[in-house]
């Protein structure tokens, strides 16, 4: 069962890093999220956002093999898909791209369910061994 939660958060980590590659300029972030970037803070704003994800992805990865950091992970993982969900929702009208993004968190979301139900199942039952 450690091994499912191991797995699951690769994955979610994985979906974290895919959108470092924006780091590299406007043409990256541009593929990525079906937007223009003319606007120079944007792009500042949006590059800045690539750094943080792969921190988060990368920081997810480690965790999976780091049992004592796997519900920090799980939490971090979920406040960054869910709220990135509510918030296209709440504005709407996003593009194929975006609607893209959003599915990738949807999937991230319930793998990261299915870790926190996993974590207190394997927790609940070394209790009762024990």
């Amino acid at each position: 069962m450690e091994r499912v939660i191991t797995g699951l958060l690769v994955l979610v980590g994985i979906i974290h890093l895919l959108p470092v590659s924006g780091v590299l300029g406007p043409e990256s972030l541009a593929a990525l999220y079906g937007v223009s970037l003319d606007e120079p803070n944007l792009e500042i704003l949006m590059r800045h956002r690539a750094v943080l994800f792969g921190l988060l992805g990368l920081f997810l990865i480690y965790a999976a093999f780091r049992p004592a950091m796997q519900l920090l992970a799980i939490g971090a993982g979920f406040v960054s898909v869910v709220s990135f969900i509510l918030i296209a929702w709440s504005v709407g009208g996003f593009n194929e791209a975006i609607r893209r993004v959003v599915l990738a968190d949807v999937v991230a979301a319930v793998a990261l369910v299915v870790a926190v139900a996993v974590y207190v199942v394997c927790r609940d039952g070394r209790r009762l061994v024990r």
